[in-house]
């Protein structure tokens, strides 16, 4: 990446070619590539047997949305190079010297500021998806390099894993307790098996010390909502690992089902087939049948070859999929039975204000700070979907505290009562009472702080919450601006500063008010700016699962009981923080 955030993108391979294209005479092979959709050498079934682009459109679109792109090709001791701007191009292919010891193509492309305004690369970002294609290439070597200095990110890196996903699962429960020794991983070509070109790489292990994960990839292309290689995958999981225990004589290992190996499972697919089929334009998800078939048949006869070879580690991961499986049956037992009497009535904390609506879709949970908040926000509701549960102070933080407090704790009590869950592996989000959880607290630093310890309990005992996108963040204004008629609400000093150099549009003095806290919020005031969905704004909690541990590593040296590693954070980032006069 360079200082202007322009990016570069150079590989040592042949080159595009430069020669006129054979359907476009006056044009250049490489013209056409970048100019004109549905083209490129993937199409012609040969060079490209398991691309993860489909349609031809990626190079001709980033070309389209750069104020500036230069090509430059080594192509038989020869250096090429071409301009665009906006996708015109800037003049022909030229020839601009020899190059005998050089081959492949560079790319450089500048995002247009007139389409993006002021975005940027993320180099962040990036790195982490360089780092990514160097684990789902193994033996392959990709080297960073970056004039920007954000604080996160090294000018120069080489990334080259020769172990690929292996080496990527044993980074990432690097520190954890693991089942098994040594995963369970492997790569298969499926030509020998299928007549298919393709393969497919995997690695997992089970862990108690944190929760399950699994991320897919097909022809390097993320698939974050799973698909059939995934299916095939698990597929061939469950049935080894029954068909072990029906070999060391555990009858109760025929209760294991796809969501006992997901608990403490932890997974990394990637595989690579011909022309595969995506659900959606975003290819989150794979729909190519005969993926589920060929990764099934693949990694099956490893399993089994994996776990009769080290009978230690099957033995411990079998004995604890049973216990998981065993929960999992006491709990819908316990379930049923509470079905089953009709005179139970749902205990529900006392300070829950709840709403009329007996199904869960479209409800809301607004979690607010004080009684005073409360009582705003009570007028404010509509009392049909929202509902409000106040907290008295701070919640306890989950991760400073000894895990007995979490029982004996009444805000957490009355927090899993409300929503009707349970906490860590209890937890069932069938149970979840409400569409929408909303964290509501003051536009301040002890709001921020109130948020940060909510959102660090849900996270470590309610996860699927937020994976599955239900908790969400309340936005509500720090200020009120009013001339004459004309009202305005803003979020920060920033914007106040702005809109009262600008005017609201009316005559007059411009009145400001400061909102301390959203008690002093009158019901209309809350309700339009932070409660009504029609006017409000919310922001979703999610988390960046393309490196698992990360996320949990960083809640874990912020909030945890170790303050060394606080300060060590603050004192690495503090110059990137801005002094807010609040």
């Amino acid at each position: 990446m360079q200082a202007d955030f322009a990016v570069t993108v150079r590989d040592n391979g042949r080159g595009i070619p430069v020669e006129p294209h054979p359907k476009f005479p006056t044009k250049s092979a490489l013209e056409v590539i970048l100019c004109t959709l549905h083209s490129g050498g993937k199409f012609s079934g040969k060079a490209y047997q398991t691309s993860g682009g489909l349609h031809g459109v990626g190079a001709s679109v980033v070309n389209a949305l750069s104020d500036l792109m230069v090509v430059e090709v080594a192509r038989n001791r020869e250096l090429f190079e071409q301009r665009f701007s906006r996708g015109i191009p800037q003049g022909p292919v030229r020839r601009i010297g020899a190059a005998p010891n050089r081959r492949g193509t560079t790319v450089t492309f500048h995002a247009d500021e007139e389409i993006f305004g002021h975005h940027r690369f993320k180099p962040a970002r990036l790195l982490k998806m360089v780092r990514s294609k160097a684990y789902l290439f193994s033996g392959v070597e990709i080297r960073w390099k970056s004039a920007i200095d954000d604080g996160e990110t090294p000018a120069e890196a080489s990334f080259h894993f020769p172990g690929g996903l292996a080496d990527y699962l044993s980074e990432s429960l690097a520190g954890a307790s693991t089942y098994a020794e040594r995963p369970f991983a492997g790569k298969v070509g499926f030509a020998e098996k299928y007549g298919e070109p393709g393969s497919v790489e995997w690695a997992i292990n089970w862990t108690p010390a944190r929760d399950g994960f699994i991320q897919s990839y097909c022809n390097t292309v993320p698939t974050p909502e799973g698909g059939t290689h995934e299916a095939g995958f698990w597929a061939a999981i469950l049935k080894g690992i029954r068909a072990y225990g029906e070999l060391v004589k555990n009858r109760k290992a025929a209760e294991i089902t796809r969501e006992d190996l997901l608990t403490g499972g932890c997974a990394l697919v990637s595989c690579f087939i011909r022309e595969p089929q995506f659900v959606g334009q975003t290819k989150d998800r794979l729909a190519t049948e005969a993926a589920a078939r060929m990764t099934e048949g693949a990694v099956r006869d490893h399993f089994d070859n994996w776990l009769a070879a080290d009978t230690k580690s099957a033995g411990a991961i079998l004995d604890f999929l049973v216990l998981r499986a065993e929960e999992r049956l006491r709990r819908r037992q316990e379930k049923e039975t509470q079905r089953k009497t009709a005179t139970k009535k749902l205990r529900l904390p006392g300070k829950l204000v709840d709403c009329s609506a007996t199904a869960r879709d479209g409800t809301e949970l607004f979690i607010v700070e004080g009684d005073s908040a409360g009582g705003s926000a009570k007028m404010a509701r509509d009392r049909t979907t929202q509902a409000l549960l106040p907290l008295r102070g701070k919640i306890l933080n989950v991760l400073g505290a000894a895990s007995a407090k979490l029982g004996t704790n009444q805000e957490i009590a009355d927090l899993t009562q409300a929503l009707g869950v349970g906490l860590g592996t209890r937890f069932s989000i069938d149970d979840l009472r409400y569409d929408k959880v909303i964290i509501m607290t003051d536009a301040d630093v002890d709001g921020a702080h109130i948020a940060a310890l909510l959102m660090t309990f849900f996270f470590t005992q309610m996860r699927p919450l937020i994976d599955k996108g239900h908790l969400y963040l309340a936005c509500p204004p720090l200020y009120r601006l009013t001339q004459g008629a004309h009202r305005l609400y803003v979020a920060d000093d920033a914007e106040k500063e702005r809109m009262l150099a600008q005017g609201l549009g009316g005559r007059g003095k411009i009145d400001v008010q400061r909102f301390k806290g959203l008690g002093e919020m009158d019901a209309k005031d809350l309700k339009d700016t932070t409660m009504n969905p029609a006017t409000r704004k919310l922001i979703r909690v999610t988390t960046d699962d393309e490196f698992p541990g990360e996320t949990s590593d960083l809640v874990e040296r912020l909030m945890g009981k170790k303050p060394e590693l606080r300060f060590q954070y603050i004192s690495e980032n503090a110059r990137f923080v801005e002094e807010l006069d609040v």
